[in-house]
């Protein structure tokens, strides 16, 4: 999973200008409203709720927010109706580009996900023509400050993580899809600190884009910074090197 770990890396870089456009915020409450509309908000049946508050949390997300978003999801407080849809595509150099979208309006999403791939220099896909690459896990990030990697990884490992890694100041703790939302609960009743619990997906191969770097982050940027965007998936490598000349620009 190293591709992945480049990737999860580049886009931590990214989160403080994301997290200054309001995106994040967004980005939870529809997790919020969509865990409560499927699954009620009683905690101890909706584990995917129970997941999507402690993300919600890790961002520093006010209580009030969160409330307001459950209630909307139960139908308690009026509010769009969305639904959740996958779009597949090819960035520079042939790379391969999933974006998951929570929506109310498909025709307007798709409109714009098409218009956005052809303007900065990728294509639309059809449906299963990129998905096959990708690998679905559950990934929980936990604050590492004053934590030892090798006993906590051993701690992970015990709860039924797969894997663990460490990328700057965070633990990645990766799972079955299925094991997610009981790991997460695991770990929070350890005493560890959870700042994001998700469903995510890790290329089984990846490719090196030092050549079109710079091109390929835009579209990316420009993808992610589409308001219906929930997550974005690509499985592609940059080096250091090049990831450090960029971030200099």
């Amino acid at each position: 999973m190293s591709g992945h770990n480049k990737w999860s890396s580049i886009k931590h870089k990214k989160g403080a200008a994301d997290a200054k456009r309001g995106k994040i915020f967004t980005r939870i409450v529809k997790e919020l409203i969509l865990a409560a509309r499927d699954g009620g908000s009683d905690l101890s049946s909706n584990p995917r709720l129970r997941t999507a508050i402690q993300t919600a949390k890790g961002a520093n997300m006010p209580k009030d927010n969160i409330e307001k978003a459950i209630k909307r999801g139960t139908g308690e407080i009026e509010g769009a109706a969305y639904e959740e849809v996958t779009y597949e595509g090819y960035g520079h150099g042939g790379v391969a580009i999933l974006v998951d979208v929570t929506t109310d309006n498909k025709n307007r999403t798709v409109a714009e996900i098409r218009h956005c791939f052809s303007k900065y220099g990728g294509s639309m896909a059809e449906s299963g023509a990129v998905a096959w690459n990708f690998e679905p896990k559950g990934a929980i990030d936990i604050a590492a400050e004053g934590i030892d990697e090798d006993e906590f990884m051993m701690t992970a490992l015990d709860m039924g993580a797969d894997d663990v890694q460490s990328d700057e100041d965070i633990f990645i703790v990766y799972t079955a899809p299925t094991d997610l939302y009981r790991v997460a609960g695991a770990l929070e009743e350890g005493g560890f600190e959870i700042k994001k619990a998700e469903l995510t997906r890790i290329p089984k191969t990846t490719i090196n884009a030092d050549d079109v770097a710079e091109k390929l982050l835009k579209l990316i940027d420009k993808l992610e910074d589409l308001d219906d965007t929930q997550k974005l998936y690509a499985n592609f490598e940059i080096s250091d090197a090049v990831m450090d000349r960029l971030n200099s620009e």
